[in-house]
């Protein structure tokens, strides 16, 4: 479920005739169409009835950019929504664009727990990106909205060929429709009973989900992705879950990141019952495990699926702690770490280690076979978590005693970092 999860691009999204959106979102903001393109669209779009409100609406986003400022007034101008709905719209300056799910509907179901995981998921994207972008300022994100035929849509946001990032997607997803016979088998595999009605099953997922791989091979790669699904069974009754985790992949060993990026999961885990990090750090070990190699793919972190219990509300928390544990567990070391000098047979290494990167996510990812399992889904959103450069060497063996034979043992046999 996981890649399904993902955004894409959709290149060319149009918010208005003859005005196309930059998608183009750097430390600098936005960048802005010109004023007479945005008169002219807002001249045949607008009613001159909402125009004086969408004006308050555009001022409240200041500095976001002409084109995004633009679709939120015109998401917060349906009528009927203008009262109320400061709390939410406030919420949206932060997002990276517009949420998949119209600002009325968020805000008919502002209580339900779809609503606020959409918030949720949303928050983290525009933290994550901004975090990033502060990072790489000579680069950019391209932010792109997509919409599934079958139900849904979702929000692209990659960053390429920067200086301090190769390759950097933080993508969301909000998809509903009906499961598809291979999808269900695959749940049904995990233990999951599920009961369709006319050979039909009902389904609503959404998540937030994110692949980071640096320049330096000093810096390592990240992967985080939280998610949450729901399904309707015959008789009307839904089951629902959450799943999701962080989990970091070095090319090189430091004890001190490795040290930090695990404390800060364990904090995250610990505010809600003690033994939470102990048994996902075991389940994240275990699941990221490439069985032809005999390795794990990285140093792991914290892994969890069919998080059903003890109830929504408390599963609810738990996960939004570990979304903001994200930008603490990472940034740190990049910024450590990203102007690190590096030989070419340090580069070398980290692109063989990016090799197994891909053996793993596609010959053993649960999430990469669902998503290709899943109709309608999308190529590009199910293989963003592919490095734009990787390596195969035949026979590859590091010397013995060598810092990169030191990352192969802690691949095969895994640590315990926090004590």
């Amino acid at each position: 479920m996981a890649r399904l999860l993902r955004g894409v691009c959709a290149r060319g999204m149009v918010l208005y005739p003859n005005l196309r959106c930059s998608r183009s979102f750097s430390s600098g903001g936005w960048e802005p169409p010109s004023p007479g393109d945005f008169d002219r669209a807002e001249s045949r779009r607008w009613r001159p009835s909402t125009l004086a409100w969408a004006a308050g609406a555009a001022a409240v986003v200041a500095g976001l950019g002409l084109a995004r400022r633009a679709e939120m007034a015109r998401q917060q101008s349906q009528p009927g929504e203008e009262a109320g709905g400061g709390g939410l719209a406030r919420r949206f300056e932060c997002f990276m664009a517009p949420p998949v799910s119209g600002m009325r509907e968020l805000r008919s179901r502002r209580g339900e727990l779809r609503s606020r995981m959409e918030l949720l998921i949303m928050e983290t994207q525009g933290q994550v990106c901004r975090a990033l972008s502060q990072l790489d300022p000579g680069a950019s994100f391209t932010v792109d909205r997509w919409e599934r035929k079958e139900g849904g849509g979702g929000i692209s946001c990659v960053l390429q060929d920067g200086e301090i990032f190769e390759k950097a997607g933080v993508n969301v997803s909000v998809v509903f429709g009906h499961l598809s016979e291979e999808a269900a088998q695959q749940m049904r595999s995990r233990g999951k009973t599920l009961k369709a009605k006319d050979g039909k099953l009902p389904f609503c997922a959404m998540g937030v989900s994110s692949v980071i791989h640096p320049k330096n091979p000093y810096v390592p790669t990240i992967h985080f992705n939280y998610r949450y699904f729901e399904i309707e069974e015959a008789d009307g009754s839904k089951q629902w879950w959450f799943g999701g985790g962080t989990d970091l992949t070095p090319t090189y060993l430091n004890e001190e990141d490795a040290i930090h990026f695990h404390k800060t999961l364990k904090e995250a885990c610990d505010q809600h019952n003690l033994e939470l990090y102990p048994k996902f750090k075991k389940w994240c070990d275990d699941y990221f495990y490439i069985k032809h190699r005999g390795e794990r793919r990285g140093i792991g972190g914290i892994f969890f699926d069919d998080l059903d219990w003890p109830s929504k509300e408390e599963a609810f928390q738990f996960v939004q702690s570990c979304a903001k544990a994200i930008v603490p567990c990472y940034i740190p070391i990049v910024k450590k770490h990203s102007h690190d000098t590096f030989t070419p047979e340090e580069k070398l290494w980290q692109q063989i280690r990016r090799g197994r990167y891909v053996e793993f996510n596609l010959v053993y990812d649960r999430g990469t076979k669902f998503g290709l399992a899943t109709p309608g889904s999308r190529i590009e959103s199910i293989l963003m978590s592919l490095p734009l450069t990787a390596r195969w060497e035949y026979m590859h063996s590091p010397p013995e005693n060598s810092r990169e034979a030191e990352i192969l043992e802690v691949l095969r046999q895994p640590r315990d970092w926090v004590h």
